[in-house]
């Protein structure tokens, strides 16, 4: 927009932080908890330290590997899993 068209008033900086993704350690929040809530369950729980800890490593770095192309990769994949195959046989 030039500045001959701009009304004063009528302009709102944006902060950043409410357009970005909320993340915790490079994976979506709710997928970084639910991720380190079942591991925590299984190395706590049941006592299986090794197996939770790798389940935690694993899930987390899937999970932040994913982030990083796409901040909105778990809509987007919930979304998808909704969607009914309309073309499958």
């Amino acid at each position: 927009m030039t500045a001959s068209r701009r009304i004063e008033g009528f302009e709102v900086p944006v902060h950043r932080a409410l357009c970005e993704p909320i993340l915790l350690g490079g994976a979506p929040r709710a997928v970084a908890i639910v991720n380190g809530t079942v591991a925590a369950a299984i190395g706590l729980g049941l006592q299986q330290w090794i197996p939770g800890l790798c389940l935690f490593v694993a899930g987390h770095t899937l999970a932040a590997f994913a982030a990083k192309r796409d901040p909105d990769f778990m809509p987007v994949l919930l979304r998808h899993l909704r969607q009914k195959g309309r073309w499958s046989c």
